[in-house]
């Protein structure tokens, strides 16, 4: 990599682009970055680092960025995540996440970026037939977020073919955690990750919290998620640019530890972390949601000397846990008297 080559991530305020700030930085990356701040944080991004307000489907702000800044990789974190809101919204999804995507590819190719990272998702692979999910899985997305993912991971395979563009496609499993240091963490409003709606419940952010179905063929009902810290899935992002740099080939990669957890182990682990028990409330099943989601990392260890530092769940949530305690003593102090 040149030195004085620079990387643009986009969506770079939000809740994994402000940690892949972190992890770039650390490894002695230029950083720039590209956030409309719909949903993130400008507080999120260093105060030293270089934050342009702009789409990322405006290609004339994207182009002018790349040529200002130097822009030889591209590390692409903006888009819309909630899947029920994609289910109610589908056109917006298809707009955010793929046309969005589709025009930031067409800047890449013509401003002669070299290598793109994107942020893909296990919601690719819909409801698997078997766990754990490797990449080879059937991509069966059941809902307008993992399709608009899918659809974008479709046009990296044909620019790549058409234009040689290097790139790394991660599919990410459930994402939750802080940095530990608490510089950052999830601030994105009306999430819906369940370890941090249960922190916000364990710090009185919230009254209750809601667990969609507990009937599910799984041990105690619940469904069972494959949790992955934020800065470990960061961390994988570094060595994904560092593979590619190096001549590597193209890759789709899943991020995750290959362990998962019930919806029930997890808020019992997060209570007992905090210290006391919050309301919670059993919901109707969301349609969509597959009793078993968990992943099978043996590529992702096979092909980058990628080693995670935060694999345990209590971990996890304690990081979690601290950055809304953080949050919630600084909105106390603010609030008027």
């Amino acid at each position: 990599m040149g030195t004085d080559d620079a990387i643009l991530i986009t969506g770079g305020a939000g809740y994994i682009g402000s940690h892949a700030i972190l992890a770039f930085r650390e490894a002695g990356h230029r950083v720039v970055v590209i956030d409309d701040l719909s949903t993130g944080v400008r507080d999120n991004v260093p105060a030293e680092v270089p934050i342009i307000v702009a789409d990322v489907a405006d290609m004339e702000a994207v182009g002018s960025v790349i040529r200002a800044y130097g822009v030889a990789h591209v590390i692409h974190f903006a888009g819309s995540i909630v899947v029920p809101d994609s289910v109610a919204d589908p056109l917006g999804y298809y707009r955010n996440n793929t046309v969005a995507s589709r025009n930031l590819l067409e800047v890449c190719i013509a401003s002669g970026v070299r290598t793109f990272v994107f942020s893909s998702t296990a919601a690719v692979y819909g409801e698997p037939e078997a766990i754990p999910v490797g990449e080879n899985a059937p991509t069966m997305p059941t809902n307008p977020y993992g399709r608009s993912k899918l659809m974008t991971e479709w046009m990296l395979r044909d620019v790549a073919a058409a234009h040689g563009l290097a790139f790394v496609a991660l599919r990410y499993f459930n994402v939750a955690g802080a940095d530990p240091a608490g510089r950052t963490g999830q601030s994105t409003p009306r999430a819906t990750h369940l370890i941090k709606v249960a922190c916000e419940a364990a710090v009185g952010i919230r009254p209750f919290i809601e667990v969609f179905g507990d009937d599910y063929p799984t041990p105690d009902g619940t469904c069972i998620r494959d949790y992955i810290h934020v800065s470990d899935l960061a961390a994988a992002h570094v060595c994904a640019l560092n593979h590619l740099e190096s001549g590597g080939s193209n890759l789709v990669l899943n991020c995750g530890y290959g362990r998962g957890y019930s919806v029930k182990e997890v808020l019992d682990v997060v209570q007992r972390l905090a210290g006391r028990r919050f309301d919670i409330h059993i919901a109707p099943r969301r349609p969509g949601d597959p009793a078993r989601l968990v992943c099978d990392p043996a590529a992702i260890r096979r092909m980058f000397p990628w080693r995670p530092q935060y694999d345990d769940l209590d971990v996890i949530a304690r990081t979690a846990l601290a950055w809304e305690r953080k949050r919630s003593q600084q909105a106390t102090a603010y609030e008027p008297t």
